[in-house]
């Protein structure tokens, strides 16, 4: 395996920037998510890693060499598509082993790979069939097979799991986790799907827009965003954001007033020049008061009105009003709230997030588990 670095990489189609002076070291054995928006580069990114699209500036270096005019065959990476990009006439058996074919295995080392990988991937069964004949969990597993039957620098993902139903992709995503694991491999994986991003990942990068707006480890990113594009684009339901006042050492949004010294690692004085400000609260951080005992740290909201429940089994959301602004709450079975009751929410203010109203970033965070 190797590493993968990305200096001052630029990409774009005559006048339009897709790509703005991305920087990224993947280490070897590291598996590394680009998770955004459609649209945010992150596609155009993999492209030029696998020499399938040209940098417009920067290098990208695979190992200890630069990679930038090498064509995709002379890189040794092998990259999973999200189309699957099988070869129709041949059996899965000949898709599996083309490349090694190609690069001139020998044929017991063909014979060891295909077995090796017919048997992770459990597509024993399916060797003479054509792609035609197979199921679209079938084909992505035969795309995968294909790529891990090479002894490949680097193995790259192009959202290989957006065809598959949810049950599926499910599946697919604790395969690729535990192969990832079992052989050590090098991957740069691209998705815009959170879940896949925050389970699979070493590391995550969260783009937007062409740039890198925050790279981390999944609970780095979860806990700790940057910006207020990332608390919102990381976490199901959202980061609800609420916009306070600064009033005489306290937070004062909705009827509720909460002292700025109980914010963990936060003072009046860190807070003095700004009138306004984001304060941002996970709906898995809310908690019913009823279950809750008294804490210096706990914050209660009290006369909480509830406008919907949603039941998803162990979890139950909630929507309610902070004054005219709609948040969500993510509490546990044992709550037995339902739709107009008025309740009380408390939160550990441990877990706050303050953000900038101007420039989206973040002042303050105490959000550590």
């Amino acid at each position: 395996m190797s590493s993968v670095i990305l200096r001052n990489v630029c990409k774009s189609y005559g006048n339009l920037p897709i790509v703005k002076s991305l920087n990224l070291e993947v280490k070897d054995g590291e598996f590394v998510v680009l998770v955004g928006p459609s649209g945010c580069g992150k596609s155009t990114t993999l492209r030029m890693v696998a020499g399938l699209e040209d940098i417009t500036q920067g290098d990208v270096h695979i190992g200890d060499q630069v990679v930038n005019d090498l064509p995709p065959h002379k890189r040794n990476i092998a990259m999973v598509f999200q189309n699957y990009a099988l070869y129709p006439h041949m059996s899965v058996r000949e898709n599996i082993v083309f490349g090694l074919k190609k690069s001139g295995a020998d044929a017991t080392t063909i014979a060891s790979k295909l077995a090796d990988v017919s048997e992770m991937l459990k597509l024993n069964e399916y060797l003479d069939r054509k792609p035609a004949d197979l199921s679209g969990g079938q084909r992505q597993r035969v795309a995968m097979g294909r790529a891990l039957a090479r002894d490949a620098d680097v193995y790259l993902f192009d959202e290989p799991l957006s065809n598959l139903d949810a049950k599926l992709r499910h599946h697919m995503r604790t395969e690729i986790a535990r192969i990832q694991h079992q052989y050590n491999m090098t991957a740069i994986y691209v998705t815009h799907d959170q879940v896949e991003a925050m389970t699979l990942g070493d590391r995550v990068v969260v783009m937007r827009d062409g740039i890198v707006e925050q790279v981390g480890t999944p609970m780095e990113i979860y806990l700790q965003p940057s910006s207020t594009f990332v608390a919102t684009f990381i976490g199901s339901p959202a980061m609800n954001l609420i916009e306070a006042q600064v009033e005489d050492g306290e937070l004062v949004f909705s009827g509720y007033r909460i002292p700025i010294s109980k914010i963990a690692n936060t003072s009046e004085a860190d807070l003095q020049v700004y009138r306004k400000v984001l304060v941002g609260i996970r709906p898995d951080f809310f908690e019913d008061s009823q279950l809750t005992s008294p804490s210096d740290h706990l914050f209660e909201f009290g006369s909480v009105k509830v406008d919907l429940v949603e039941n998803l089994g162990f979890d139950k959301e909630i929507t309610f009003k902070f004054g005219q602004e709609e948040a969500k709450a993510r509490l546990d079975l044992r709550s037995h709230i339902v739709r107009e009751q008025v309740i009380s929410l408390s939160v550990d203010l441990n877990r706050v997030l303050l953000f900038d109203t101007s420039s989206q970033g973040m002042l303050l965070n105490a959000g550590s588990l």
